[in-house]
C-alpha cells in the first residue's frame, strides 16, 4: 500500500517524485480530454454552431465544470471520504453504516454502490479506445489519406498499452510521469499562443455567458452538456487511484500543473474558434503550427496511451476490493511492487479489458462515434458517489444535515444535469456502457448471493463444534503427530472435512486448527487485531484471521503469527485440509436457474484456494462435499 494510505500523504522529501508518478497515472484521462471535448461541442452529435457567443458560452461551461466538479467536489470533498487512504466507489460504500451495507438485505445504497463499480469497468474499456482514437485521428489533419490507417494504428497501440501493465503501476508511472508533464506544458503553451490573439476569450470566466447560452438554445443547449461533460470524465478514476499515491500528491499535481494547463488550452481552443469557426472540426490540432503537427500527434498519442492507465489501474484496484469483499470469484492478483501494496496487476481483467477495447475501436471506428457511448457510465457513477457521500457525511462524519444537503445538493444538481444530457445519447451508443455495467452487476450480485446460499447450506448441516468436541471425548481417537489445519468459510460448526476425517479415518492429528479467513470493510487490519485464537480441549483450536479488503491473504504466515501469540501447533509438520464443493443446480435456491448455472461457471473458473491463500500445494488434502443450490 502507498505511504499515504495511512496518512495524509508521503513525507515532504518524497512529494515531488510521487507527484510526478501520480501525474503519469492519475491525470492521463482528464488530461487528454482537450483532444476531443471541444470538438464534440461544435462538431458532435448534439453540437451547436461555432459562433462568437456559443464559443464563450461553451467555454464558460467547461471552466465551471472543471472548478465545481473536479476541484471542489472530488479534490476538496470526495477525497476526504477515504477508507484508510483507499478511494473508489467500493471504498466509499464500505464507509456506509452497517445497516446500509448488509448484503443479506441488499439495501438500495449497497446496490447503487455495486452498480457504480460495475459501470467503472465499462468506462475502463471505452476510455482507452476514445483517447487513443482521438490522438491518432490527428494524422488526418495533415492529410485525409492517412484516415485508413487510424483504426489499425489504434489497435496496435492498445495491444502495447495493455501489454506493459504486467510491469506495474510504479514502473509505468515513472515512465509516464515526465511525458505527461511535457504534455501539460505543451498544451498550456499552445493555449497561451492562441489566446494572445483573442484575449477577449478570457471573459468566459463570467458565468453570465452560461445563462445567455441556455437562454438562446434552450433544450438543445442542455443536450450540449453531454459533450461538455467529456472535460471531467477522469474524476472517478482520480478518486479510485487515490490509494496508489495518497491525497497530497494528487492535489498538488492538480492545482500546480494540471488545472492551469487544461484551462489555458481550452481558452486557446476558444480563442481559435473566435478567429476561425471552421476550425471546429479539429480545434486542438489546429492550435499547432504546420511544422509541429506530426510531433504533436506523436506526443498526443503518448498522452492517450497514458490516459488509459488511470482507468486500467483503477479496474485492478476495484477487482481486488471486489474479491476481498466477496463480490467476485478469486482471481490471480499479482503485486508488482515490494514496497507499495496498492500497486497490483490482474491478468484476467487486463485480458478482458484489452479484448473489449479493441472490439469497441473496430466497432465504432472514430472518436466522434465513440463519444456518443462515452459519458453515461461516468455520470451515473458520479450521481451515485454524491448520494453515498451524503450518507457518509451525515451519519459517519457527523456533519449537520443542512450543511450536507447544501453541499451535495449542488453536486447532485450538476451531476443529474450531466446525466440527463448524456441519457440523450443512449440510442446512439450510450447503451454500450450500460450493458457492460449491467452484465458485471449481475455477475457480482450472483456471486455474492450464491456464496451466501452455499454458506447457508453448509451451516445448516454442519455438526456444532461443541457436539464434535463431545464426540472426540467419547471416541478417544488415535492421535498422530503433526498439525492439521481445516480451512472453512463458515463461522459456525465443525468443518465437514474435520468431521469426515474423524468419522472415516478414525484419527486426529496431535494439534487441530479450525481456520477461518475473513475480510473486514477496512483496507488494512491492524496487526493487533489480525489473529483471534480460542483454545479447546484435546489440542483443538479455533483461529480467525482477519484481513482488510486491499490485503493479500497468506495463511502460512498467519499461522506463524498465531503461534507467536500462543497457538499450539507443530510448525514442522503442518497439513491443510480443504473442502472441495461440488455444486448441484436444483430448484428453489432463491436464484433463477440461469443464475445458478452462472454461479457454478464462475466457481469453476475461480483461482484455486491453495494459490489464493498461498498454501503449499504439496501439503494439501482436499475432501469433496456436494452442495445443492
Amino acid at each position: 500500500m502507498s505511504t499515504s494510505a495511512v496518512g495524509s500523504g508521503p513525507p515532504a522529501r518524497s512529494l515531488l517524485p510521487v507527484t510526478l508518478t501520480a501525474i503519469g497515472v492519475v491525470y492521463g484521462d482528464i488530461g487528454t480530454s482537450p483532444l476531443y471535448a471541444m470538438k464534440e461541442c461544435f462538431f458532435g452529435s448534439h453540437s451547436v454552431p461555432a459562433t462568437h457567443e456559443n464559443a464563450l458560452g461553451v467555454l464558460s461551461l467547461i471552466v465551471y465544470s472543471l472548478v465545481l466538479v473536479i476541484s471542489i467536489k472530488y479534490i476538496a470533498i470526495v477525497m476526504r471520504a477515504d477508507n484508510q487512504g483507499e478511494g473508489g466507489i467500493l471504498s466509499l460504500s464500505a464507509l456506509l453504516p452497517q445497516r446500509h451495507r448488509n448484503p443479506d438485505s441488499w439495501s438500495p445504497l449497497l446496490l447503487m454502490g455495486l452498480f457504480g463499480a460495475a459501470l467503472l469497468y465499462g468506462d475502463g474499456m471505452i476510455t482507452p479506445a476514445i483517447t487513443v482514437l482521438g490522438a491518432v485521428e490527428g494524422l488526418t489533419v495533415a492529410t485525409p489519406l492517412l484516415g485508413a490507417y487510424v483504426v489499425p494504428t489504434t489497435v496496435v497501440i492498445l495491444v502495447a498499452v495493455f501489454g506493459i501493465q504486467r510491469y506495474g503501476t510504479d514502473r509505468v508511472g515513472r515512465l509516464f510521469g515526465p511525458i505527461m508533464v511535457l504534455w501539460f506544458l505543451t498544451i498550456a503553451g499552445l493555449g497561451i499562443v492562441s489566446l494572445r490573439h483573442q484575449p477577449e476569450v478570457l471573459t468566459a470566466v463570467d458565468p453570465r455567458h452560461v445563462v445567455t447560452f441556455f437562454r438562446e438554445h434552450g433544450w438543445h443547449g442542455f443536450a450540449v452538456l453531454g459533450a461538455v461533460f467529456l472535460v471531467v470524465t477522469g474524476g472517478e478514476a482520480l478518486y479510485a487511484d487515490m490509494g496508489h499515491f495518497g491525497k497530497r500528491p494528487i492535489r498538488v499535481a492538480w492545482f500546480a500543473l494540471v488545472l492551469p494547463a487544461l484551462l489555458l488550452n481550452y481558452f486557446g481552443q476558444g480563442a481559435l474558434l473566435l478567429a476561425d469557426p471552421d476550425a471546429a472540426r479539429q480545434p486542438f490540432f489546429r492550435l499547432a503550427p504546420t511544422w509541429a503537427l506530426f510531433p504533436l500527434v506523436g506526443l498526443a498519442t503518448a498522452a492517450a496511451i497514458i490516459a488509459s492507465q488511470a482507468l486500467i489501474s483503477g479496474a485492478f484496484s476495484l477487482t481486488r476490493q471486489a474479491i476481498q469483499l466477496g463480490y467476485s470469484p478469486r482471481l490471480n492478483v499479482q503485486h508488482t511492487s515490494p514496497q507499495e501494496m496498492g500497486q497490483i496487476y490482474v491478468p484476467q481483467v487486463n485480458s478482458v479489458l484489452m479484448l473489449s477495447t479493441i472490439l469497441i475501436v473496430v466497432g465504432f471506428g472514430s472518436s466522434t462515434a465513440l463519444a456518443a457511448a462515452y459519458g453515461i457510465a461516468v455520470t451515473m457513477t458520479m450521481v451515485i458517489t454524491a448520494v453515498l457521500l451524503h450518507v457518509v457525511a451525515t451519519e459517519r462524519w457527523g456533519w449537520s444535515p443542512a450543511a450536507v444537503a447544501a453541499v451535495t445538493g449542488v453536486f447532485l444538481t450538476i451531476d443529474v444535469a450531466f446525466l440527463g444530457a448524456n441519457a440523450l445519447k443512449i440510442t446512439h451508443g450510450g447503451w454500450l456502457p450500460l450493458v457492460i455495467g449491467g452484465v458485471l452487476f449481475t455477475l457480482m450480485t450472483t456471486w455474492k448471493t450464491g456464496r451466501q446460499i452455499v454458506a447457508a447450506r453448509l451451516t445448516a448441516r454442519a455438526l456444532p463444534l461443541d457436539d464434535f468436541l463431545a464426540r472426540v471425548t467419547e471416541v478417544r481417537p488415535v492421535r498422530v503427530p503433526g498439525t492439521a489445519v481445516f480451512m472453512t468459510a463458515q463461522p459456525k460448526g465443525a468443518p465437514p472435512a474435520l468431521v469426515h476425517n474423524l468419522q472415516f479415518n478414525k484419527v486426529l492429528h496431535e494439534y487441530v486448527v479450525r481456520l477461518m479467513v475473513t475480510t473486514r470493510p477496512v483496507p488494512i487490519v491492524p496487526p493487533a487485531d489480525r489473529i483471534l485464537i480460542r483454545a479447546f480441549d484435546h489440542g483443538i483450536s479455533d483461529v480467525v484471521v482477519q484481513y482488510g479488503f486491499i490485503e493479500e491473504p497468506d495463511v502460512p504466515n498467519a499461522l506463524r503469527q498465531a503461534q507467536e501469540q500462543g497457538l499450539r501447533i507443530d510448525d514442522r509438520d503442518v497439513i491443510y485440509f480443504l473442502g472441495r464443493e461440488t455444486l448441484i443446480v436444483t430448484k428453489g435456491s432463491g436464484m433463477w436457474t440461469w443464475r445458478d448455472r452462472l454461479f457454478v461457471l464462475m466457481t469453476r473458473n475461480a483461482v484455486r484456494a491453495t494459490t489464493y491463500f498461498h498454501v503449499p500445494p504439496d501439503r494439501v488434502v482436499e475432501l469433496g462435499v456436494q452442495v445443492e443450490l
